[in-house]
This record gives structure tokens, C-alpha cells and sequence, in this order.
């Protein structure tokens, strides 16, 4: 008897236009078989120095350090920009200056590379995000392999943050060639 009494309870909720108790929230385990991601808690990131004061001259700041680089300099070059961003950007820089700092055939070449930024454009279709267009030159001081090429054009997307107190920063640096 106290199951019909429910039941007829519970119809009388949903017939009368009472909303029903609220859902349970899924579990995290739930949310990742749906969505084939766990989230993980971020942490919270700091940068070494200021900002810029506007987005494109952080992305311009960011570029012309990120291409411009000996075989001597690079791994602390992409060590100090690592510090100076944040998220997916600080991540590929730490990784560069990790395979850079052991790389012998880069040393052993003297090869460097240089370049300036041509361009540093709004994505329209994003927030936050920058087309940079770059032209760069690799040399090598001891290796042929590196001689008589021409100058060639580069495009990568960056993505910036505002950085309460800090100004301006990148998050995220994706060379597209």
C-alpha cells in the first residue's frame, strides 16, 4: 500500500505542474566516459614579469623572443618565455627548452635563427586569439646543411589572457608552419 500511495503522490506532483527534486549532478567518472576528458584542477599560474599593455603587443613581445635564438641561448630563451606565460604555452615552452638544452647536433651546428614579425592580426572567428605572420632565417655557423636557404614565411596562432595586476599574456602559442 505505501508504494501506491507514492506512486499516486508522485503523479500528483507531475500532473499538478510541480517541478520534480533537482537532478543528481553526474559523477566525475560519469562526465569522463561521456566526454572522454577528466578535468583535472588547474593550477593557479604566475608570471616572472609584467605584461603587456595590450594584447598585441604581448603577442608581438612574445614572437620576436620566440624566433630569435642561438644554439647557446635557445633553451633559456624558451625557459624565460615559459615563465612569462601561462597554461598550453607555458607547457610547449618548457618542453622546447627541455629538448633544446640536450640537443648536441644544434650545438654542434651553431645554428641559430632570426627573424622579425611581419604581421599580428585579430582572429575574427576567435576571442583572444592572434594570427602572427613571421619571417625567419636559419643559419649555422658550422654546418653546410644550412646554406644559401632563403628567408621563409611562418604562421602561428596565439592566444592571450589579462592577468589581474600583470597586464596582458600568452596562454597559448600553436606554430600552424
Amino acid at each position: 500500500m505505501p508504494l501506491i500511495a507514492t506512486c499516486v503522490s508522485l503523479s500528483a506532483c507531475a500532473v499538478l505542474g510541480r517541478p520534480p527534486g533537482p537532478r543528481p549532478q553526474p559523477s566525475p567518472v560519469a562526465r569522463a566516459q561521456n566526454t572522454h576528458e577528466l578535468a583535472a584542477p588547474h593550477p593557479r599560474q604566475t608570471v616572472s614579469r609584467p605584461g603587456a599593455a595590450t594584447p598585441e603587443q604581448a603577442v608581438l613581445r612574445f614572437a620576436t623572443a620566440y624566433i630569435n635564438w642561438t644554439a647557446d641561448t635557445v633553451a633559456g630563451d624558451m625557459n624565460e618565455l615559459a615563465s612569462a606565460s601561462i597554461g598550453q604555452a607555458r607547457s610547449a615552452l618548457q618542453l622546447a627548452a627541455a629538448q633544446t638544452a640536450g640537443d648536441y647536433e644544434l650545438k654542434r651546428g651553431g645554428i641559430a635563427n632570426s627573424g622579425t614579425v611581419e604581421a599580428v592580426a585579430a582572429l575574427p572567428s576567435s576571442r583572444n586569439q592572434y594570427v602572427v605572420v613571421t619571417r625567419e632565417s636559419t643559419t649555422a655557423s658550422a654546418d653546410a646543411a644550412y646554406q644559401g636557404l632563403r628567408a621563409a614565411w611562418h604562421v602561428a596562432i596565439a592566444t592571450v589572457v589579462s592577468v589581474p595586476g600583470r597586464g596582458w599574456v600568452l596562454s597559448g602559442w600553436q606554430p600552424q608552419s
